[in-house]
């Protein structure tokens, strides 16, 4: 079954949950490629630019710690309803901001706050109405397509739309509307916690270990490579592509993300446990072509790199969801999707430090130093990581590997 047959598939309100998320990712990354406008409307340096993307990060922490805990205590959807919301407002802002840098980093600051909150909380309800190694591929499904979309539409549109900096928002608030709509008949069923900590981590007795040397460097890929590959890249070849140039960063940015959800198959049969050595392995290659189309001004070669960042950003994310459900307990799932996203996003804040690196107008250095980084995570992913999630409590032996079915029981109270 490919996964988009998995997802019709699914419970109606796990579809319906699917549909939200998928809305509020969509309007995460519309503004990826208008980037490239606002950089010439406003005169923004590419330091700059990469940190409008990135304060994104600023506004998503403190969501991400608080509103899984929360959510553990008072339910999913009082978590996730307001920041839904606050998604739609978020674009609206948007709307002026072409003429006011200020309003830019206002409108991505607010929409870290939203993604915080509703990709974690939103993952763990998931979670909350199927199985954990489902969800994990429902959840990644979702999420890759509203990345894809929203970035192809603001790309494309930005680029040649009358309107080319207030229409793809709009396209958003609507998707928003349709969200809303159906947020309000999906169960929540997820076991309350009577009191809880405002701020709580999420990990088990016992999980410290597994949760460090697997789940973590996992979620180091997750947006490290995406987010690399849909400023860095563009921005760095954006003199060879006048008059196209945010639609050809749409369309990287759309490729980089649907990727991720192409790869899910491939994660399904071989295992994502078992493959997720593969994703750092994967991105290094496609930083290494990244270098090799900026040293030969060769923007074609982009689109292969971002096969390759967008399958290393698809087998991360599933890999890590999967070892997270697998390792959390059903009263702290929120608490602990909300610690892996945390260490996840901390990868947008890539491109400010490349970019702060860069040395003599480029960032090749800075790329095959990441590109070498990555290497590293590979090796531990392959190793300790696997080993330490596998002889944990919740992973049964080193051979067997947690992301099969008959290695994951049903944590659903």
């Amino acid at each position: 079954m490919s996964s988009s047959d998995e997802v019709r598939a699914a419970p109606s309100g796990v579809k319906g949950l699917l549909v939200v998320l998928f809305a509020v990712a969509f309007g995460t990354n519309v503004p990826s490629p208008i980037l490239l406008r606002y950089r010439a409307d406003l005169d923004l340096s590419g330091t700059e630019l990469t940190a409008i993307f990135a304060i994104y990060a600023a506004g998503l922490l403190p969501a991400l710690f608080l509103a899984g805990p929360a959510s553990d205590r008072v339910g999913r959807r009082r978590v996730v309803a307001p920041f839904v919301v606050l998604s739609g407002l978020a674009s609206l802002v948007f709307l002026p901001a072409s003429d006011d840098v200020v309003l830019l980093y206002v409108a991505r600051f607010l929409q870290g706050a939203v993604s915080g909150a509703v990709f974690s909380v939103g993952s763990a309800w998931v979670a909350d109405l199927t199985r954990p190694d489902v969800a994990a591929r429902h959840a990644t499904i979702a999420l890759s397509l509203g990345f894809g979309l929203g970035p192809l539409t603001g790309g494309l549109m930005g680029q040649w739309a009358p309107a080319p900096t207030t229409s793809p928002y709009l396209v958003h608030v609507v998707l928003v509307a349709l969200a809303l709509g159906l947020l309000w008949r999906i169960p929540d069923v997820s076991p309350r916690q009577a009191r809880g900590p405002l701020l709580n981590l999420g990990i088990p007795p016992g999980s410290g270990r597994p949760f460090a040397l697997f789940a973590v460097p996992a979620a180091a890929c997750v947006f490290t490579f995406p987010s690399l590959s849909i400023t860095v890249l563009p921005l760095e070849l954006q003199d060879t592509m006048q008059g196209f140039d945010v639609a050809v960063a749409g369309v990287v940015a759309a490729l980089t993300m649907t990727v991720g959800v192409l790869v899910q198959p491939v994660a399904k049969r071989a295992g994502a446990v078992r493959i997720a050595w593969w994703a750092p392995a994967l991105g290094a290659v496609g930083l290494v072509l990244a270098v090799v189309s900026d040293a030969l001004d060769l923007w074609p070669v982009l689109l292969p790199a971002a096969v390759l960042l967008g399958a290393a950003y698809g087998l991360s994310l599933i890999a890590g969801l999967t070892a997270t459900e697998r390792l959390a307990s059903p009263t702290a799932r929120g608490a602990l999707t909300s610690s892996f996203y945390a260490v996840a996003y901390l990868g947008f804040g890539a491109p400010v430090a490349v970019q702060a690196s860069a040395r003599a107008g480029t960032s090749r250095l800075s790329l095959l130093a990441v590109a070498v980084l990555a290497l590293v995570l590979a090796w531990l992913l392959a190793g300790p990581g696997r080993r330490a999630l596998a002889a944990s409590r919740h992973g049964g032996t080193v051979a067997e590997d947690p992301t099969t079915p008959t290695a994951i029981p049903r944590s659903r109270p």
